[in-house]
């Protein structure tokens, strides 16, 4: 019962509510952190701030493992609340700087707090399989691009062009859409005029088809996530109502016993 107990009281709206105020709050004073006029004002107090959220984080925690024992890394989420707060713990030290840098990421947690976020990501992760083959298409696209960019204008233009792996970073920056026409495209067709039956091509593949299939891929897989949401929503609703219609039908039965007993 008292586990039970702990268990509700933590899925209570103002609770998941202050827990996202205090992740929110913890992710601005990581970033005051950053700033030397500002710790050198006001650093202890600051550090100290760190530490409660940092406590009210691993309370949190503990209550979710009281409450729900191994059923509690059952959950990827809180999987990943748990590694979250874990590395948070971990002494600053030799060697260890870097995943004490790290804290930022207890800005993360908003997302397996918040509903609608996680249903983005959720979305995002069922969309992975498919963005794989995508992916490995890219990578075809790119290699095929960057061997024959690299054939055609390595002579003129090395710094771009000279090996396939200059190659294959400009292609990425054409791809990008950044400083392509001008910074890079009308240059090289000013020693290959022919040069734009090259690139314009690939940017239509890459920019405009491929790019866009990894978007569609997200979105449908976030439409999914919604759908398979509001049926469970609908099924829970439906077993609801069938309980009280099942506890209505009783009492009556009850009713009509007690009646007859009567007569």
């Amino acid at each position: 019962m008292m586990r039970a107990a702990v268990g509700d009281w933590l899925e209570q709206r103002w609770v998941r509510n202050t827990i996202i105020g205090v992740i929110l709050f913890n992710a601005v004073i990581l970033g005051l952190e950053t700033s030397a006029p500002v710790m050198a004002a006001a650093g202890p107090m600051i550090i100290t701030l760190d530490y409660i959220c940092l406590s009210i984080f691993v309370a949190e925690i503990a209550l979710k493992l009281f409450a729900h024992g191994l059923r509690f890394f059952r959950s990827g989420w809180n999987v990943f609340d748990f590694v979250i707060v874990g590395i948070a713990l971990i002494p600053a030290g030799q060697g260890l700087s870097v995943l004490r840098a790290l804290r930022i990421l207890r800005v993360l947690r908003v997302v397996s707090v918040a509903p609608r976020l996680r249903r983005v990501v959720e979305g995002f992760i069922t969309a992975l399989p498919g963005m794989g083959s995508v992916f490995l298409l890219m990578a075809l696209i790119f290699y095929i691009g960057a061997v024959m960019a690299t054939k055609l204008f390595a002579a003129s233009f090395p710094e771009w062009f000279g090996d396939l792996g200059n190659s294959a970073y400009t292609l990425f920056q054409i791809m990008t859409l950044e400083s392509w026409s001008m910074g890079i495209v009308r240059p090289v067709m000013e020693a290959y005029p022919y040069a734009w039956a090259f690139f314009v091509p690939f940017i239509m593949v890459t920019t405009f088809a491929v790019v866009n299939l990894l978007v569609g891929l997200i979105v449908n897989s976030m439409q999914d996530a919604h759908s398979v949401e509001d049926n469970q929503k609908t099924d829970a609703y439906r077993d609801e109502v069938l309980a009280r219609l099942r506890e209505i039908e009783a009492r009556l039965e009850r009713l009509s016993d007690d009646t007859s007993v009567r007569r």
